[in-house]
């Protein structure tokens, strides 16, 4: 999106620059020699920005242009390219949220007296605004509120990848917000599972946890909320594949999950765990039922049928 331009406005152009007028150009007589937003080449630079620059034109015409009256061309571009906040501020695009759920603690069932309220959702923007040169962002974020929003095509696509905070969103229990679009959605969840649950859950566990005894060995700590965090997300990842779904409460888990994070739990016995999980996730993905591949065409027709709903001025 655009992004707000500093300009010092002491800089002194040098010859050579190019620049933009922001007035009329005027000659003899007064006479319109060329419109505003002309593009010239300062021939002669003042002393101070009290005095006028000399800007050569295209055909050889030259102007006497005060500081106020021209801006360099990469800055104009800037700015006319910056109008696409200005054209976002005219669309409140919280107002085309889809779908909002709470995930995190509070889902999981692993909150305390700290813990926050996180939500998360889909919007869907407005076709013209979609379609338009300025574009939408892939996420509209509110750090104050905890609450994060995906575009639809941005969270289709990571739940293609079996992301698993994307993937909890479509299995949390605490729904706040479903248009029925989202309803339907929520319809074909089981579509975004697949055996990519195994490699995209696998492969980051054991990479946090190399990164975590690194830390344990130099420093002689870890962040255990994280820890119990991964170990969490092996024991989602063996359900997904045995039984077909996503299960974010820990249920019968919960104990020994919130002894990890307060770090009641030692280090070895955690691994330990971790270990053994890790051979029920490969028995798991040996025998599961599930798919190779998500299916990519029944998301290919959801994003579709959304995008031409984008049309309507309310969120479908």
């Amino acid at each position: 999106m655009g992004h707000r331009i500093h300009v010092n406005p002491d800089l002194i152009f040098s010859v050579g620059t190019q620049v933009v007028a922001l007035v009329e150009v005027r000659g003899t007589g007064g006479k319109v020699v060329h419109p505003r937003g002309a593009v010239g080449v300062v021939v002669q630079s003042p002393a101070d920005n009290q005095r006028a620059y000399r800007v050569r034109f295209p055909d050889g015409f030259e102007a006497p242009l005060r500081r106020q009256e021209i801006v360099m061309l990469a800055h104009y571009k800037q700015r006319v390219m910056s109008q696409a906040g200005e054209m976002l501020a005219d669309h409140n695009l919280y107002d085309r949220i889809i779908y909002r759920c709470v995930v995190g603690s509070k889902a999981f069932g692993l909150e305390d007296a700290d813990s926050d309220t996180d939500r998360r959702g889909i919007y869907l923007p407005p076709a013209d605004l979609h379609w338009s040169l300025y574009g939408v962002p892939e996420q509209l974020e509110n750090d104050a509120a905890q609450e994060a929003y995906w575009e639809v095509q941005k969270f289709l696509t990571m739940a293609l990848k079996a992301n698993p905070n994307i993937l909890e969103c479509l299995y949390t229990p605490m729904v706040e917000t479903a248009t029925p679009l989202a309803e339907e959605l929520l319809s074909i969840r089981d579509s975004f599972l697949s055996k990519m649950v195994y490699q995209t859950y696998n492969g980051y566990v054991m990479s946090q946890f190399k990164k975590l005894s690194g830390d344990l060995r130099n420093t002689g700590r870890v962040k255990w909320k994280h820890v119990m965090h991964l170990i969490r997300l092996l024991l989602s990842g063996v359900t997904v594949l045995k039984q077909g779904y996503v299960p974010v409460r820990v249920e019968e888990h919960r104990e020994r999950l919130l002894a990890i994070k307060r770090g009641d739990a030692a280090w070895e016995d955690v691994d330990a765990w971790r270990i053994v999980l890790h051979k029920e996730f490969d028995a798991a993905f040996e025998a599961t039922r599930l798919p190779d591949r998500p299916d990519y065409e029944r998301a290919n027709a959801f994003l579709l049928k959304a995008r031409r709903s984008a049309l309507a001025e309310a969120a479908p």
